[in-house]
């Protein structure tokens, strides 16, 4: 994080500490759709981003690597973890970079989640997902494994699913030196990364044979998820603009991901069309202010019908990518701590 960055996520941040009546009135007219109103939060936030700049999706992509990676940082913050430390292992691509987080109290053995970040595919890294990452393994308790797979235009689909896919057996294969409990790890992700999530999730559960020392995921932490190339649901269009996730931002992202040509309804792309029986439980979270709104709720549904168990939430006045802001204001923190309580319950018990 450069030092522009982390002055700017302090006056951002101490600005969302204002009384809740001055910041509503700084944040404009209220804004409803599908009679759900947009919280005065992100309200704010979405006209403070209208004057930071252009889009990263209006410029071009090494540009708006950048921009996503300092925005995230902005509201993210650099919250205190027990440790972090990267390392690199072989992909399916080359070198493989991967960053393991531990709370602070866990020394021994431990659940864990193993986590793809967001971004469309084209965007996102370890820092862009960095404070996501702490704040999960401290509230959760679980030890983190983020995924640094390769992005597209550089590399379309299928790269991305992967080397996400090569990262959890490298996980469970290595568990035991990990101080991680093979039987107690979840996948999950934001957007993208719960796409690729999901992905991860029904091909180990459909595999006939498993490699050494891996087994099937005990829960699934799925964060908006984008889940389906075929159908454009009304929320697509409904939230194409004016709410951080634009139809621009989808369509680059999709075309880029998608260069290579795949059949859109190929499960490995569009896993609302995968086999969903035997799953594991999953904690689905979708913001009623987001172009992927329903596609997360189809998919809820669709996993819920194939008797996977699925506790299904709308965070209502939010927006995409609240599950960065997890040092910006109250709305997106607690929301952020539903989820990880829900990951705890799934992989604790308690």
């Amino acid at each position: 994080m450069t030092s522009t960055t982390a002055l700017k996520g302090s006056a951002l941040r101490a600005l969302f500490r204002l009384p809740a009546p001055a910041l509503a009135r700084l944040a404009g007219a209220p804004v409803t759709r599908r009679h759900r109103t947009l919280d005065p939060q992100m309200r704010l936030l979405l006209t403070l981003q209208a004057l930071e700049g252009p889009a990263a999706e209006s410029v071009p992509i090494p540009q708006g690597r950048r921009i996503i990676r300092d925005g995230a940082a902005a509201v993210g913050g650099a919250l205190p973890i027990g440790s972090v430390h990267d390392r690199t292992i072989d992909g399916p691509g080359g070198p493989l970079q991967l960053r393991v987080y531990a709370p602070r109290g866990v020394t021994g053995t431990a659940p864990a989640l193993v986590f793809f970040h967001g971004g469309g595919w084209i965007y996102g890294d370890l820092e862009s997902h960095d404070a996501t990452c702490r704040f999960l393994a401290e509230q959760a308790g679980v030890r983190v494994v983020a995924v640094d797979y390769r992005l597209a235009p550089e590399h379309p689909f299928p790269a991305a699913h992967e080397d996400c896919l090569a990262a959890y057996d490298w996980v469970l294969a290595h568990a035991d030196a990990l101080g991680i409990d093979r039987h107690r790890v979840a996948v999950g992700g934001d957007s993208a990364g719960g796409n690729l999530a999901t992905v991860v999730a029904q091909q180990v559960v459909a595999r006939t044979e498993q490699p050494a020392g891996v087994v099937p995921p005990a829960y699934q932490l799925l964060i908006y998820p984008v889940v389906d190339f075929v159908e454009k649901r009304p929320s697509r269009t409904e939230m194409a603009s004016g709410f951080f996730l634009t139809g621009d931002f989808v369509d680059l992202a999709s075309d880029c991901y998608t260069a290579s040509g795949p059949d859109p309804a190929d499960p490995l792309l569009s896993p609302l069309y995968g086999k969903l029986e035997g799953l594991p439980p999953a904690y689905v979270v979708t913001a009623g202010f987001d172009p992927l709104l329903d596609e997360g709720e189809a998919y809820a549904e669709a996993m819920r019908a194939a008797g996977v168990e699925v506790t299904y939430v709308c965070e209502d006045g939010l927006i995409h990518s609240f599950a960065n802001m997890v040092a910006l204001g109250t709305v997106a923190p607690a929301a952020m701590r539903r989820a990880a309580r829900a990951l705890r319950r799934g992989l604790h018990g308690s």
